[in-house]
């Protein structure tokens, strides 16, 4: 395969614009005359009483993520006939949603494929459809993710509390408008970057999908025990295969309770070790903090799970490195972190079930060490960790790529979006 050609150069002649130096051959212009159109979704009078399992999905502020990919797992959905009805708010290929109002404020994600081949926007999204013949799709989503392009979306949110965008942004978002030849180079090298990402993301959804689904034939249904021996468990009130044992977590696992150092040590300028206080330093399957420590503190190690335990109680993360961890984690240190880890992941309301407290939901450490679990034969877990062990490692890495290549796309993305790097041939 023939390898492909790209052709860079430094600019050195700009000129000033309102909103920043550009190449002198550059041009800036209104959003609103890039757009075909820009309009926002709709949901059904009656609320949840449209709502069906297997409708057409709807996507709102909470489906979009801050680094523009999308969550459909929890989009809400309605039925088809209430999709043929719209007259606007309808997704298709090369749509930019936009966040206009609520918590999310503020948020974008590109459409490179509509999810399951039809979906929808509610009424807190915008559409933003390019006219192609004017502006390339993936060039525009790249300058309003840019700090020129967020900066200029922040500074039209008007209101008290959460805010809102209206359509004035088509009058007063100036976008950088490069010739369409060199819009189509600079999509396309970013988006070999997310292309990446969005192929190691999906490979990391199957790898866990496959380690589930063993854990679920093999601990849950007993599937490859089926023709042995089954004892009923007073403790669990179910039978289990005989010569399996019934014991409390805290007897296979260390449970290390977080603890929150004062905040004058903390620092985002990388001193100290990675800091995670809460779910909000966690990612898809690690951490993403950007926050560090710079005294000592309670220690995660590498692939221990890390356990949310305050509100919300119950979610997950591997450790990939060592991490000082805050009163909102617990780190659970096993040499059955594996089995562990999806053992939890089964049981999340469980672990729900547990919280108390008056000011926060909260679990404590004897809630997580008394919670009993059917242990098999040793024999039969290190066959099971034959198998999913080397899945989750591939996850990791994958996760560490993917943080890579994340950091190499955000460098470059301002010098191609504003025009200090050209790229002359790709």
């Amino acid at each position: 395969m023939k390898e492909p050609r790209m052709k860079f150069r430094w600019e050195t002649e700009f000129k000033e614009t309102e909103i920043g130096e550009i190449p002198r051959e550059w041009e800036v212009r209104k959003l609103g005359d890039l757009l075909r159109s820009l309009e926002s979704g709709s949901r059904p009078k009656g609320g949840s009483l449209a709502h069906t399992p297997n409708g057409v999905l709807s996507i709102g502020g909470e489906n979009i993520n801050w680094d523009g990919s999308l969550n459909i797992d929890e989009c809400l959905r309605f039925e088809e006939s209430f999709y043929n009805r719209l007259k606007r708010g309808r997704i298709e290929e090369g749509d930019i949603l936009l966040v206009k109002d609520g918590a999310t404020i503020g948020k974008l994600a590109f459409i490179k494929e509509v999810p399951e081949g039809k979906a929808m926007v509610n009424e807190h999204v915008f559409l933003l459809k390019s006219n192609n013949l004017k502006i390339n799709p993936k060039f525009l989503f790249y300058f309003l993710f840019s700090e020129v392009g967020r900066q200029q979306i922040e500074s039209l949110i008007f209101g008290s509390a959460q805010g809102g965008i209206n359509k004035s942004i088509q009058d007063n978002i100036l976008v950088f408008y490069p010739p369409l030849p060199e819009q189509s180079r600079i999509a396309t090298v970013l988006s070999w970057f997310d292309d990446l990402i969005e192929v190691k993301k999906r490979q990391n959804e199957i790898l866990e999908k496959t380690a589930m689904a063993i854990f679920k034939s093999w601990f849950i249904d007993f599937e490859p025990f089926r023709d042995g021996e089954f004892v009923y468990s007073e403790e669990l009130g179910k039978e289990i295969p005989k010569g399996w044992e019934v014991k409390k977590i805290g007897e296979i696992a260390e449970i290390i309770m977080g603890q929150s150092p004062p905040s004058k040590f903390y620092n985002e300028d990388g001193i100290g070790i990675p800091f995670i206080q809460g779910k909000g330093q966690l990612g898809k399957y690690t951490p993403q903090t950007t926050i560090f420590c710079s005294c000592d503190g309670k220690l995660a190690r590498a692939y221990d799970i890390l356990l949310t335990v305050r509100a919300p109680v119950g979610e997950l993360n591997l450790a990939d490195k060592e991490y000082i961890i805050g009163r909102g984690i617990a780190s659970i240190r096993s040499n059955y972190w594996p089995f562990l880890f999806l053992y939890f992941n089964f049981n999340r309301e469980l672990l729900k079930s547990l919280e108390k407290g008056t000011t926060y939901d909260a679990i404590v450490k004897e809630d997580i060490e008394n919670l009993l679990i059917v242990i098999p034969p040793s024999h039969i877990l290190q066959s099971f960790h034959s198998l999913v062990e080397p899945l989750f490692q591939k996850i990791i890495l994958n996760q560490k790529q993917i943080m890579t290549l994340r950091k190499i796309r955000d460098t470059l993305l301002p010098l191609l979006v504003f025009g200090k790097l050209r790229i002359e041939e790709v």
